[in-house]
């Protein structure tokens, strides 16, 4: 779907974001894009949308670049970027004007998925509150059924419940002919959404992993006092002191992302270079 060689690109060329940056990103998959603030996370997503162009390398989707924003591309990606801008029309108004650009929209889908929100569709746009514009454009996204639908911290400006609405709407919204790419720097947004977690850090993925392959390599815990054995991170919390241990038996546990991210982003290497190592080592 989304394949990323060798991508070389900074907003000036004395100072480059990213050196030989290569992704590879699947259909039927909710990735989560994690970074801190700064790593690249939106630029990144306008390469894979050709909003800004390589200096070096390729991003191809389904095989077209992205740059050359061909209308057979366009048709069949949905970007959602951070900073929404939306026109002074009714909800109505705006589909009628641009739901033709997807061949396949679905009206139904989108009544549906303002209805779970609360967003009237008579409203004028620009006189609801940030909250409500991103609900409606996150609704008119997924309703446009395309293959590729890209999310620029679609979270942020949600109160907790939809939060919730959010994460139910977008597990509904997958099918095994979609891939869906959420970036944040809100981790625990994306609990129990999604599959396969993608960390930028430092200019580069240090991470393309499976969920449920984390689970089976790595075991979140609480430390008990004079525990013994190897840990490859650790942080104090109310809970008590979290840790990041080996799973050498392979005991599938809920993978915490957000200790993940901190363990990645706090500059340690402990966790990322044990995954680097072959299953059949870290067993020896």
């Amino acid at each position: 779907m989304v394949r990323i060689h060798k991508l070389t690109f900074g907003y000036s060329r004395q100072v480059p974001l990213f050196e030989n940056l290569g992704l590879t990103l699947e259909r039927g998959h909710i990735y989560g894009l994690l970074g801190k603030n700064g790593a690249g996370k939106s630029t990144l997503l306008k390469n894979m949308t050709g909003l800004v162009f390589p200096q070096a390398g390729s991003c191809l989707i389904n095989g077209q670049p992205a740059a050359q924003r061909l209308p057979s591309v366009l048709e069949d990606l949905y970007f959602l970027p951070e900073e929404l801008y939306v026109p002074a029309l009714t909800a109505r108004q705006f589909v009628a004007n641009t739901a033709g650009f997807y061949p396949r929209f679905s009206h139904q889908q989108l009544a549906d998925y303002l209805g779970e929100f609360e967003v009237p569709d008579h409203a004028v746009l620009d006189k609801l509150s940030f909250g409500q514009q991103k609900k409606f454009m996150i609704a008119f996204g997924l309703a446009t059924n395309t293959s590729l639908v890209v999310m620029d911290e679609p979270t942020n400006g949600l109160d907790i419940p939809s939060k919730v609405q959010f994460r139910k709407i977008m597990a509904s919204a997958l099918t095994e002919e979609r891939c869906l790419i959420i970036s944040t720097h809100q981790v625990r947004d994306l609990d129990s959404l999604i599959d396969t977690v993608v960390v930028l850090h430092n200019r580069e993925i240090v991470l393309n992993e499976a969920l449920d392959q984390l689970a089976e390599r790595l075991t979140f815990t609480t430390l008990r006092e004079g525990q013994e054995g190897e840990v490859l991170y650790a942080e104090e919390s109310v809970r008590g002191r979290q840790a990041i241990v080996p799973n050498p038996d392979g005991r599938p546990s809920r993978v915490d992302m957000e200790l993940l991210f901190n363990a990645i982003a706090g500059g340690g290497q402990s966790v990322i270079n044990y995954l680097k190592q072959p299953v059949y080592e870290q067993s020896i």
